[in-house]
């Protein structure tokens, strides 16, 4: 179908989903360790590459292009004329070809992937049926929720109410909510609904209006107040609602309906993490293994995820997580951190606050930007003046390095944002760690880590 008729077949559908009706209510292993992960991609590259075939072109072609940053380690195929057995150029060729598909695939996970979790969002919280009934558009962006101008229809948002909860309804059967899956049936009722990684860990460019426009994936969506939705749950009791509440935009508490304490997290950026050997705060493990804890104990996922250490052993058949983790892990390590915009520091200053980080701070980001928990480091809270409440419910019981990843992008700071400026997160550590800087010093490292 022509993209101009599909467009209007789109306009029909939205106005007709979207238009108010009479009588009618308009409206989630400690010893998973990088090694395996690598076996597993390997284990599931053959099927991915298949399953790639199904992909649309368009997004194979821009995968590609993505992938040609993320994986340019691999080296460019030399022809036969450099010296290079034909063989090899062959082996280099179906390299290239299987980390595209596996960034496409990985693309497709991250974006549209509930890993089943509609039975803890339908069938447990019930938040279809409050979503349905009581939230309209203009709700669901002030709780933080975007939408994915790519695929609405030109000029829609001037034809339908964007005060009726029908037209959110209507934006989830065109799949234009970001992070947000749902099955509405031909009455236009959501019978399932379920969440995906994009929901913390996507937002958009507002280039439409703010809320709605272009995805940019990996960034964290600090706008979002995840606790204010699942406090909408009609099942939950006050005192839980009370506490997710509590919580804020841009912050979650991922061991929550773990522990039964009480301590958010800032959302992480998702970017900028090919050279970190352990996500998350506290470091429990790589990258997959938080992808799967994540999945399994946060989304509802129906996979498999086992950490001793913590007491949680999860299983499930079939396991709808594990197999997916190679080519998420792949599509996460594609995405580059954003630059500085032109203009938003001076490059003189910064000059000088490299100097001042280089004595001060690299030997825990090392490298300038990187962080010494790739050699296995962890700082105790008391060492860095940080709250230790959350590391305390971990298994490591101590804090990461947090890897400097563009840090104009995302306040406020520190695993619990209690850091609101770079200026507070400068004059913290001059005081913690005795650096002793002068009021200007402080103001150069500032500049130095604005342009990170």
């Amino acid at each position: 179908m022509e993209m101009s008729k599909m467009r209007r077949v789109l306009d029909i559908q939205f106005t007709r989903i979207a238009q108010p009706r009479l009588h009618e209510d308009a409206f989630g292993s400690p010893d998973q360790k990088e090694e395996d992960d690598m076996a597993i991609e390997r284990t599931h590259a053959a099927a991915l590459t298949r399953r790639s075939r199904r992909i649309g072109m368009a997004t194979l072609s821009v995968a590609a292009l993505t992938a040609g940053a993320a994986f340019s380690g691999c080296g460019t195929t030399k022809t036969a004329s450099d010296g290079t057995h034909p063989a090899a150029t062959a082996d280099r060729a179906v390299a290239q070809e299987t980390s595209a598909a596996l960034v496409a695939e990985g693309q497709r996970v991250f974006r549209f992937d509930t890993f089943g979790g509609e039975q803890v969002w339908t069938d447990t919280l019930r938040l279809h049926e409050v979503v349905e009934k009581n939230v309209d558009p203009t709700t669901a962006l002030k709780v933080g929720l975007k939408v994915d101008a790519d695929v609405l229809p030109p000029g829609i948002l001037g034809k339908v109410d964007l005060k009726s909860p029908a037209t959110t309804v209507a934006l989830l059967k065109m799949n234009a909510v970001v992070g947000i899956q749902a099955t509405v049936d031909s009455n236009n009722h959501i019978v399932r609904l379920g969440v995906t990684c994009a929901l913390c860990h996507s937002t958009v460019d507002d280039s439409v209006m703010p809320g709605i426009g272009r995805r940019k994936d990996g960034w964290p969506n600090r706008d979002l107040n995840v606790g204010a939705i699942i406090a909408l749950s009609p099942v939950l009791s006050a005192d839980k609602k009370a506490v997710y509440a509590s919580w804020g935009p841009g912050k979650y508490d991922p061991r929550y309906n773990q522990d039964g304490k009480n301590t958010p997290l800032v959302l992480p950026p998702a970017y900028g993490l090919a050279q970190v050997k352990n996500e998350t705060y506290t470091a429990e493990g790589p990258i997959s293994y938080w992808n799967a804890y994540v999945a399994v104990t946060q989304m509802g996922g129906q996979g498999n995820f086992s950490d001793p250490r913590l007491g949680i052993d999860v299983k499930h058949s079939p396991d709808m997580v594990s197999p997916k983790l190679p080519a998420l892990r792949a599509y996460q390590h594609s995405l580059p951190a954003p630059p500085p915009p032109a203009g938003s520091f001076d490059v003189t200053v910064a000059e000088r606050g490299r100097a001042l980080f280089d004595r001060t701070c690299e030997s825990c980001h090392v490298g300038g930007s990187g962080t010494d928990n790739n050699n296995g480091t962890l700082h105790a809270p008391a060492e860095t003046g940080v709250d230790g409440a959350y590391a305390a419910r971990t298994a490591n019981k101590a804090y990461r390095t947090t890897p400097l990843r563009a840090l104009w992008q995302h306040p406020p700071y520190f695993h619990d944002g209690s850091a609101a400026t770079l200026a507070d997160v400068v004059a913290h550590y001059n005081r913690v760690r005795r650096l002793g800087l002068a009021a200007e010093q402080q103001r150069d490292l500032v500049e130095y880590l604005k342009s990170l």
